[in-house]
């Protein structure tokens, strides 16, 4: 099973975007796909409840609530079949935070937009991942930046090309200001499950992305075995102060 994590400590960075289209991509490549919610805005739960009966399905997780009749690892144990295992995180996580949610995580991916306030805190949060992996080379093989909701030849753009290149870290994506996200969210679906014709202009930066994750798991040799849920109760409880069950 392949584990994907789609983080930044900032919010509004399009997190849930970019996991939501993550998942339905891959589900739509024949992935067994399942999709980790560890955000208590649930955002993704809510689009996966809208999701229509006829596409390929993804396995939800409800990873931000707690049952005190269940012990934290089973709530968050995806399905045996699964796949692909993709993880919408919170906003707010520090350095431990986010290196539990992280741990064992086989890519991740963190979006960016290009505002002064995005880039200062994409800055600290990029510091503290690469810190958190101990070993800067590793880690960074493993981390790819989308650039999102960028406008093509404007100051805003450009800032953010500066700062990418500051990092070597690939850029795997770049996804346009575009309504097509907010059509496909509003409905459960991914710009994947989309009319092509209606979304061209967008569906290469999510071939990109697919190809970047599938070279990763190939370089990876044998898929990792065992629960990738090592960490994630402690992502939230420094997150958000509470125990794990």
């Amino acid at each position: 099973m392949q584990k994907i994590v789609v983080i930044n400590s900032k919010g509004g960075s399009g997190k849930t975007t970019v996991s939501v289209n993550l998942a339905a991509s891959l589900a739509a490549c024949g992935e067994r796909t399942a999709l980790l919610d560890l955000d208590p805005q649930a955002s993704s739960m809510r689009w996966l409840k809208q999701r229509p009966k006829d596409l390929p399905p993804i396995s939800g997780i409800a990873g931000f609530r707690s049952d005190s009749n269940l012990t934290r690892s089973f709530q968050l144990t995806p399905p045996a079949d699964t796949t692909a295992l993709v993880l919408d995180t919170p906003a707010g996580l520090d350095r431990r935070g986010l290196e539990a949610a992280t741990r064992g995580a086989d890519a991740i991916l963190m979006p960016v937009m290009s505002s002064d306030i995005d880039i200062h805190a994409a800055t600290h949060c990029i510091a503290d991942l690469l810190l958190g992996s101990r070993t800067s080379s590793s880690g960074s093989r493993r981390f790819g930046i989308i650039a999102n909701r960028v406008k093509p030849n404007t100051r805003g753009g450009k800032r953010l090309e500066r700062f990418l290149e500051n990092f070597d870290i690939p850029v795997v994506a770049t996804l346009r200001d575009s309504v097509n996200y907010t059509r496909s969210v509003e409905t459960g679906q991914g710009l994947i499950d989309l009319p092509r014709w209606q979304v061209q202009k967008d569906r290469g930066a999510w071939d990109d992305i697919v190809e970047w994750v599938a070279a990763l798991k190939q370089s990876s040799g044998e898929p990792t075995k065992g629960p990738l849920r090592v960490g994630l109760g402690g992502a939230v409880r420094l997150a958000f102060g509470r125990s794990s069950a």
